[in-house]
């Protein structure tokens, strides 16, 4: 959505505009990018490594991933801190191990960029009530990097949403834009990242995981059966995932990131969250 909203803003301004875009996997756990060029007359649909003036990443690791296509003299990087660990990064399960993944910290990436913001927005949109707002709130900081009227950004927006989800999309977009204008005030800003040191799987370990499971949502695909590690999941007589054996699971969160329909939430629980 947020190269589309891009793509489309620029085509009313009157730009020429090329969108390479790389999509479908996002279903299956996979990592999905765009580039967008835009101006008087463009000719190539893909941004050379170095030549971006933006970067915008919706995860981490992604974020590091794309960093060198950034222009690292005049490139504004925005990052959204979640951190989705695929698979292959828990190659040992068991609680408290240690995970393979990107431990660059915010300060470390704002000292190799012109300008960087990082923020916790998926954590901001579920607060607002749904976490599929972030994109839309990613916008909001990416609209105070360039000059379009914030009315030109939602009108456009409400092109690309759905109906019912209009308003909870200008709000996420309004909070973003006010998140960066603060942070504008303070150069080199970001939300607090989790230390390095400190492994998901470490909170795990002195934490009561809980599975949450919309049942309305789940179509009985059976991708988080199928990709469960400790195989403490199954479809039930009315093909809706539930959980066999919660003493099994240990909060990977594979099943939560490849369910296409955001039907499982995990959530942890720490010592002081949990009831007597």
């Amino acid at each position: 959505m947020v190269s589309k909203v891009l793509a489309r803003l620029c085509q009313k301004s009157g730009f020429q505009v090329k969108q390479s875009e790389i999509h479908g996997m996002a279903k299956r756990g996979g990592a999905v990018f765009s580039h967008v060029r835009f101006g008087e007359e463009v000719w190539s649909p893909t941004i050379p490594a170095g030549k971006a003036d933006i970067l915008l990443a919706l995860e981490w690791a992604e974020g590091m991933r794309w960093l060198r296509y950034l222009n690292p003299k005049k490139g504004t990087f925005i990052c959204d801190t979640q951190r989705i660990v695929p698979p292959f990064a828990c190659r040992n399960r068991q609680l408290g191990a240690e995970q393979t993944y990107a431990r660059e910290t915010p300060s470390a990436i704002f000292d190799r960029v012109n300008n960087g913001y990082a923020i916790d927005a998926s954590r901001m949109a579920d607060e607002l009530g749904n976490i599929r707002v972030a994109n839309t709130l990613l916008l909001g900081l990416l609209s105070k990097a360039l000059d379009f009227s914030q009315e030109e950004w939602q009108s456009v927006i409400e092109e690309f949403v759905p109906p019912k989800t209009k308003e909870l999309n200008q709000k996420a977009f309004l909070l973003g834009r006010d998140w960066v204008e603060q942070a504008m005030e303070m150069p080199q800003t970001h939300e607090p990242l989790m230390d390095p040191e400190i492994s998901f799987l470490n909170l795990q370990k002195k934490s009561e995981i809980e599975l949450e499971i919309t049942e309305s949502w789940c179509k009985g695909c059976d991708i988080c059966v199928k990709m469960c590690p400790e195989r403490c999941l199954k479809l039930n007589s009315e093909q809706v995932v539930e959980l066999t054996d919660a003493n099994a699971c240990t909060g990977c969160r594979i099943c939560e990131w490849l369910c296409p329909d955001l039907a499982i939430k995990l959530h942890l629980h720490l010592p002081e969250e949990i009831p007597n």
